[in-house]
């Protein structure tokens, strides 16, 4: 199993070991020790699943105040996922990563708290897992539009994307109100534990 920071110093893409053989595959999906090692939350508090056809996108989403680090992998197919740093007065602020998880490569994104998160099913469907570090808090929830130009994410093309209502009408990051995101702290930024 193996951690690399991404462009986005705080967001890491890990790599677990999987071992195939004729019967299917096996592969450790998330170990507390190796994680803290690694500077990355050794406690998580609630685990969500999520099911999407083909086409969906959802996103761009991020807690505030309240804020969650969440765990992404895929269960089954692939999706393309994007983690954007949403903290006022980072250095990174406005800038993205994306990384394509699949089942076959059973790669995780650890998004952290300050960043949102979204992504768009690649195939004919995807059941992604997410680990995350904080309760759900609806009066917290905020959306930014996926599509945002100012960001100039590179979707896959393909099918028309499919949209909630909700995620439909987001608005670009420059239109979010300041208090509405969270403000970096540079006492907080210590890159990935053993990572950095």
């Amino acid at each position: 199993m193996s951690a690399v920071a991404t462009e986005l110093p705080e967001v890491v893409l890990v790599t677990p070991r999987v071992v195939r053989d004729e019967r299917g595959q096996f592969f450790e999906s998330w170990s507390a020790e190796r994680y803290a090692a690694w500077g990355l939350p050794d406690r998580f508090v609630q685990d969500n699943v999520s099911y999407s056809t083909g086409g969906v996108v959802r996103g761009l989403h991020l807690q505030f105040p309240h804020g969650q680090g969440k765990l992404i992998s895929v269960l089954r197919g692939e999706i393309f996922d994007v983690a954007v740093d949403v903290r006022r007065g980072s250095p990174t602020f406005g800038r993205w990563c994306a990384e394509r998880l699949s089942a076959d490569n059973a790669r995780q994104l650890w998004v952290p708290e300050g960043f949102a998160h979204g992504f768009m099913v690649v195939g004919d469907e995807a059941l992604v897992t997410y680990k995350v570090t904080a309760p759900y808090h609806p009066e917290s929830e905020l959306t930014i539009a996926w599509d945002d130009p100012d960001l100039g994410i590179p979707w896959p093309t393909g099918a028309a994307p499919r949209l909630s209502p909700r995620d439909a009408a987001a608005p670009r990051l420059r239109d979010v109100p300041a208090e509405r995101l969270p403000q970096y702290d540079v006492r907080a930024d210590r890159g990935v534990g053993a990572l950095a």
